[in-house]
This record gives structure tokens, sequence and C-alpha cells, in this order.
């Protein structure tokens, strides 16, 4: 890629050279210079293109861009273009038998002069063209980085996500074994079924909505298992949003958080409610609980703060996650998130 880059550079250095070339040719010419239109064009062009080889040699060599060294690429290319010129066939202004001999920096200060000045335009509209070529390639590696940093943070938010549910299944399981084998068992088919689908979805990094009801369920499953008649449970949602794009993990942990500090902390328990609907081109998830309600002196627990941040990772300012009360007592969490991936 950078082979074909610098081809296409030098070719396009090449193509500007003659332009430029052309262009001082014809300017001479109007002004009065020695000889025929083609002269002009020929002295001019076999000085340009000296110019264009000097500075491609010094870049090659070592990239230096000093004054001093277009000083000294012009002092030998604009004697060395009228001389290449005359052999050419254009005429020799440098030539003994001249009229312009006594006086020959009448002829080499203007071409000095102008070729230093097309030498120093060429060069910073080309450096320009460098400059701007590597801050998009900067750009682009900075957005990489960004993707894959946003990919491992995600990553990293499911896993802190999953084990604290597991955990307390598994603690619970292990309770029941020797108590109630055979509920012990029902558990554990719930928990495989749970796992099984968990597993599944987060290897992708988006699914729809039936697939995290899916999860729910399971979730719900578990904690009724454990809760019996504490838990009463609800879920709601129209038959055409099942099909809607939803990143794992993001309506999970708001059951989570419903059971763990609303309804299992109650000693009569409560209900839990989990609808979703359509509003306008978004997706409004809503767990409702009737536990003990908001504690003013907690911080969300680890689960919400998740939520948020892998939110913020997904779709910036786009999305929304809002905690309020429940009268007469319980908690309401509601998440608002884009359409996404052709959703509606």
């Amino acid at each position: 890629m950078g082979e074909r880059r610098a081809g296409l550079s030098a070719w396009h250095w090449l193509g500007y050279s003659t332009a430029c070339n052309a262009a001082i040719g014809l300017f001479f010419y109007w002004l009065g210079g020695k000889g025929s239109l083609a002269d002009n064009l020929l002295i001019s062009m076999c000085i340009g293109y000296g110019c264009w080889l000097g500075c491609t040699l010094l870049s090659l060599r070592d990239g230096r861009r000093h004054l001093a060294w277009y000083l000294l690429v012009a002092a030998l290319s604009v004697p060395l273009g009228f001389k290449l010129a005359a052999w050419f066939g254009a005429v020799d202004v440098l030539a003994p038998q001249a009229p312009l001999t006594g006086n020959v920096w009448r002829v080499l200060g203007p071409a000095l002069l102008v070729a230093i000045f097309a030498m120093l335009l060429s060069t910073s509209h080309f450096r320009s063209r460098e400059l701007a070529m590597e801050l998009e390639t900067t750009r682009r590696r900075e957005a990489e980085s960004r993707q894959a940093e946003t990919a491992a943070q995600l990553a990293l938010l499911q896993a802190q996500i999953e084990p604290h549910f597991l955990f307390n299944t598994l603690a619970n399981v292990q309770s029941l074994i020797a108590l109630d084998p055979p509920r012990a068992e029902r558990m554990l088919g719930y928990l495989n079924t749970y796992l099984r689908a968990s597993l599944a979805r987060t290897r992708h990094g988006a699914g729809t909505l039936a697939q995290e009801l899916e999860l729910v369920g399971a979730l719900l499953d578990i904690a009724g298992m454990r809760m019996g008649a504490r838990l009463q449970v609800a879920v709601t949602a129209a038959p055409e949003l099942m099909d809607w794009p939803l990143p794992p993990l993001l309506l999970q942990p708001l059951v989570e958080n419903a059971l763990r500090h609303g309804i299992e902390p109650s000693i009569d328990g409560g209900r839990l409610e989990v609808a979703a609907e359509r509003d306008g081109e978004r997706l409004r998830l809503r767990v409702s609980d009737t536990g003990v309600g908001l504690d003013p002196a907690a911080s969300g627990g680890v689960g919400l703060a998740n939520v948020r941040g892998r939110l913020a990772s997904l779709y910036g300012g786009a999305a929304r996650l809002a905690l309020r009360d429940n009268p007469p007592h319980g908690v309401v969490a509601e998440l608002l998130l884009p359409a996404a991936n052709g959703a509606g």
C-alpha cells in the first residue's frame, strides 16, 4: 500500500511539474523571452524537470527540505536546463556567441528566482497533501483503537454481570440437593436452559428482543423456584417487537436488580413486571417491581453501572436508563433505545 501510494505521489508530482513548467514557459514568452514559444516551453520543461528530479532524489535520500537544498538544486538545474534545452534544439542563451553573454545574469537571475519559488510552492502543496494523508491515517487508527477498546470494555462488562447470578443460583442448588432433590433438579434444568441461551447470546454483538426475553424468562423461573409464592411475574411484549435488534445483557441486569434489591429484601415479596413497547422510532423497556423501593443512600450497584456503561459504548447519547419510584412502593427501571439494524 505504501509503495502504491508513493508511486501515485511520484506520478502526481510529474504531472504537477509539467503543468507548472508549461505555465512558466508561457509566462516568459509573454514577457518577451528570447526565442520562439517552443524554445521557451522547452527551456522551462528542462529546468523544471531538473528541479523535480533533484527534489525527488533528495526526498528519497533523507527527506530533508531545508532552503539550502532548494538553492543548490536550483543553482544546478537552471544552467543545466538551459544547456539541455539547447541540445534539444532550443536557442542557447548561454552560448559564447549569444547576444546576452555579456550580461548572463539577466537570464539566470530571473530563472533562478522563478525555479526556487516554484519548488517551494510545489513542495508546500505536496507537504500539505502528505500531512492530510497522515492525519487521515492517524484518525483511522484511532477509530480502530477505540473500536477495539469498546469491544474489550463490552466483554469486561458482560463478564462482570454474569457471575453474580450464576454463583447465587449454584449456591441455591447446593442447599437444595440435601433438602429437596427434585426441586434442585428442576432448578438445575432452568439453569441449563438459561446458560445455553446466554452463551449463544453473548457470543454475538446483537440479538433480538425475543432472545433477551427468553433469557429473562429462564432467570425468573429460577427466581420463582427460590422465592415461591413471594414472587409474582408478568412479561408483556407485542409480537411485532420480537425481532427488534437488542444487544445482550441490557434487560437482564435490570431484572436481576429488581429481584435482588427490590423483592428479595421485602418480607412479603412482590410483583415484577417486564414490558416492551414501541415509542415512535424507539424501543421502551420497562422493569417494575413492588419491592422495598429506592434506597437514597445506594449508588445503584454494579449491575446498573454496567448497563449505563454499555449504553454509552453502544449508543452514545442516543439511549438512556431512568429509575423512578413505583408508588406505593417499589421501583421502575426504564430503558429507551433507538432503532438499530433495520428495526421497526
